[in-house]
């Protein structure tokens, strides 16, 4: 499977692959930049939000745990490298988020044996959304975390609600700059 082709993939195709999915290796995402390209959307919504997005993960020193966190980046098309927004010199993030196993979790969607990227648990403030969002995440190609699928859903507890949102990650390079959790206000870069 390739972008090219998963751009082209109907939402039920894309619901198929998401149950067939195989496993990531967490420490493959470690201090890794992946492109997102969303997938399964009316074209109204990504001109209104974004086509594009970049999701990191960086492997927590003192804890050992796998985190990441979402950038905001130029839209300048699915083939075009991520650029990040920059504010005072810092690329834009938000929705932090850990990265878990997937078993556990009652997702809407059967899901293949994946990753979970829990916002819950991503330190974000008490009364900000995101922290309802769960992605769960799997490898296209068994052994490969080159290209991976996600999905979204909103975890209200009693509930779960599916979203219609898809998305790609596609292995960019090294992360480059260490955003410090939303508990603190500083970051640091790595570069």
């Amino acid at each position: 499977m390739t972008r090219a082709a998963l751009l082209r993939t109907s939402r039920d195709e894309l619901r198929a692959l998401l149950r067939a999915g195989r496993p990531v290796d967490p420490d493959a995402l470690a201090d890794t930049a992946y492109k997102g390209i969303s997938l399964g959307l009316p074209a109204w919504v990504d001109r209104l939000a974004w086509k594009t997005f970049q999701k990191v993960f960086h492997r927590d020193p003192r804890t050992g745990r796998l985190r990441g966190w979402n950038v905001r980046v130029e839209q300048h098309g699915v083939d075009a490298p991520s650029v990040p927004q920059r504010k005072r010199g810092v690329p834009v993030t938000f929705g932090h988020f850990a990265v878990v196993p997937l078993a556990g979790y009652r997702t809407p969607l059967p899901c293949g044996d994946g990753l979970m990227l829990d916002y819950g648990l991503g330190g974000n403030a008490a009364l900000d959304p995101v922290r309802l969002l769960r992605d769960p995440i799997v490898a296209l190609v068994d052994g490969s975390a080159e290209l991976l699928l996600g999905w979204s859903y909103v975890d209200l507890g009693v509930a779960r609600v599916g979203t219609p949102s898809f998305f790609t990650l596609e292995r960019e390079g090294p992360l480059d700059h260490v955003a410090a959790p939303p508990t603190s206000r500083s970051s640091r870069s790595t570069a």
